[in-house]
């Protein structure tokens, strides 16, 4: 799921040079380590405040996916056997196959992720006279026998047929699509740092964005399942980083330390895990939520989360400087994020409020929530309700009007 680190040496997914390459230069460091900062911050903040709205929308993708406290604690157990899997087939299969495989599969999913995310940018850049059409993707299982009365001439279907995917988009979403689908093909076929870079950006907004915590304790459930995660698969083993060696797909924003001697064909990178990203990120999203949930018209627990990430991701940094070795990003963050908000909250003495709110039941009334699809991501719990409902609608119309037969 996620490597923590931010480190000197080879770039993350790139075999190792015959020879060793030369230290990085103290403003090259400062150069990438700022930018991961930087590039770790943006996702998070717009993320946030898109969080907030984003249930609001009509299509079925654009409806978040609430977390629950049984989707936290399997979490970190399902993310380890996921990160183990990968370990050993890296070490059993030819490492070249399954990165071409990862390589196409992330290809389609960058596509579709940074398409999303820029639309809401590119739909305020369209001219008002701009031609857009409304067009309809619709999927659906099983099939009807139309029969005809001979009598009346009216239609009837004998036989329910459920509706998996009905996503509609229109001529602007097309555009999106087809400028995302140009960095997709750079990335295809260069891999270089600035495409994955960019679909690493999307995937984190999007993440940020579109999981929701359904309140603070199932966040704080989440956070301390991945700090020991994330620890032990870093200190314990070799497992994560060898993975994030071997990985090459966006799953890490990377920036080279060499930019200024190179320039943008540099190759020695500093990376940081998108887990690193994401899973804070959701839980500063809740924050902001609560915020807003008070009716106070105050940030408060947003910027003091906000601030603790950055506290805790430039002490990731400054140990893992310190001490030449790949550290668990996580190990900082979660302290950090859960800590400051915690301590706001004492302070201004509504810690029962942060822990009795609900984030679907009060900003989100119509988040899906992961009842019966335990799953973290890409679980299609919102096509799903809309199958019970359609089929639900279908029952009702067949007991109010008889098929003829």
């Amino acid at each position: 799921m996620e490597q923590a680190e931010a480190h000197n040496g080879s770039g993350a997914g790139e075999a190792p040079s015959a020879g060793a390459r030369p230290p990085a230069t103290p403003e090259g460091m400062a150069l990438a380590y700022g930018s991961l900062v930087l590039m770790a911050l943006l996702p998070i903040f717009f993320g946030a405040l898109r969080s907030v709205t984003c249930a609001k929308g009509k299509n079925a993708s654009d409806m978040p996916e609430t977390i629950t406290s049984r989707d936290a604690a399997r979490f970190p157990i399902v993310a380890s056997c996921t990160l183990l899997g990968l370990y050993l087939f890296f070490k059993i299969f030819s490492q070249e196959y399954i990165n071409l495989l990862l390589s196409m599969y992330f290809f389609v999913l960058g596509i579709l992720a940074l398409s999303h995310t820029i639309s809401p940018v590119m739909n305020k850049l369209f001219p008002a006279n701009f031609p857009n059409k409304q067009y309809q993707l619709l999927f659906t299982q099983g099939s009807g026998e139309t029969k005809e009365e001979a009598a009346s001439g009216e239609n009837s279907l004998v036989a329910f047929v459920a509706e998996i995917v009905n996503y509609e988009f229109d001529t602007k979403d097309l555009v999106c699509l087809a400028m995302s689908s140009v960095v997709g093909i750079w990335y295809l076929l260069r891999k270089h740092w600035i495409a994955n870079n960019l679909f690493g950006l999307a995937f984190s907004l999007n993440g940020v964005e579109l999981l929701h915590l359904n309140n603070v304790s199932t966040g704080c459930i989440l956070l301390g399942g991945l700090f020991v995660y994330d620890v032990f698969w870093v200190f314990g083993t070799n497992v994560m980083v060898t993975v994030a060696k071997s990985f090459e797909a966006p799953i890490k924003l990377v920036f080279p330390q060499d930019l200024l001697e190179k320039g943008l064909e540099a190759d020695n990178f500093a990376m940081l895990g998108l887990g690193d990203i994401v899973i804070p990120g959701i839980f500063i999203a809740l924050l902001l939520r609560f915020d807003i949930s008070l009716k106070k018209n105050t940030h408060t627990y947003f910027y003091a989360s906000f601030v603790a990430y950055i506290f805790g991701l430039g002490l990731t940094i400054f140990i893992m400087h310190i001490f030449k070795h790949a550290q668990p990003a996580l190990l900082y963050l979660v302290p950090a994020c859960i800590g400051f908000p915690l301590l706001v909250a004492l302070v201004k003495g509504e810690v029962t409020e942060m822990f009795s709110y609900e984030s679907s039941a009060e900003i989100l009334p119509h988040s899906p929530r992961l009842t019966h699809f335990p799953s973290v991501s890409g679980s299609p719990s919102s096509l799903a309700d809309s199958m019970q409902q359609t089929l639900s609608c279908s029952h009702r119309r067949r007991q109010q009007r008889p098929s003829t037969m």
